[in-house]
């Protein structure tokens, strides 16, 4: 169910998700909040950093956990402009955020309900409300524009096969 502040917290995701376009990375962003406060945010840095574990909701869950000098996130809510793959709803899992609220749907790696349903799978200890699609366009229209550039420049660029 969408609260009155998730429009304001998924625009800071976004902004988020712009840092990761400036550095050449597929723009993916989230925040963490609590208590109507945001007190993590990160944005994917798999190329910056060369670490596929840099994703934007890992990245947001450390800072998040140092923050309150805990593991648990417990009363967070999780913001991020794509919908979260198998790794990082796991990682959400085990910190035991409670809330995730993502914009654009992921059909080739979701794992919140596209591809797999990680976060409502019953066998697991922790099942967090999951709100799907709120400023879906906006972000999917970055997605979008981020790999069209991409492919025109691998399609542009010489490449020989021996």
């Amino acid at each position: 169910m969408q609260n009155r502040n998730d429009e304001y917290f998924m625009r800071e995701a976004l902004k988020q998700a712009r840092k990761a376009l400036k550095n050449n990375e597929v723009p993916v962003g989230a925040v963490i909040v609590k208590n109507g406060r945001i007190i993590a945010r990160g944005w994917n840095e798999r190329e910056q950093k060369q670490d596929p574990c840099r994703h934007a909701e890992l990245t947001a869950i450390r800072r998040a956990a140092r923050a309150l000098g805990s593991w648990r996130l417990l009363d967070c809510a999780l913001y991020v402009t794509l919908e979260p793959c198998a790794m990082c709803a796991g990682a959400i899992v085990l910190a035991r955020i409670p809330r995730v609220v993502y914009a654009a749907a992921d059909p080739k790696t979701g794992a919140c309900g596209s591809v797999l349903n990680v976060l409502s799978e019953r066998k697991l200890n922790h099942r967090p409300e999951v709100v799907s699609g709120l400023l879906a366009d906006e972000a999917g229209q970055m997605l979008k524009d981020f790999f069209k550039k991409a492919r025109g420049k691998i399609n542009r660029a010489k490449i020989k096969i021996f």
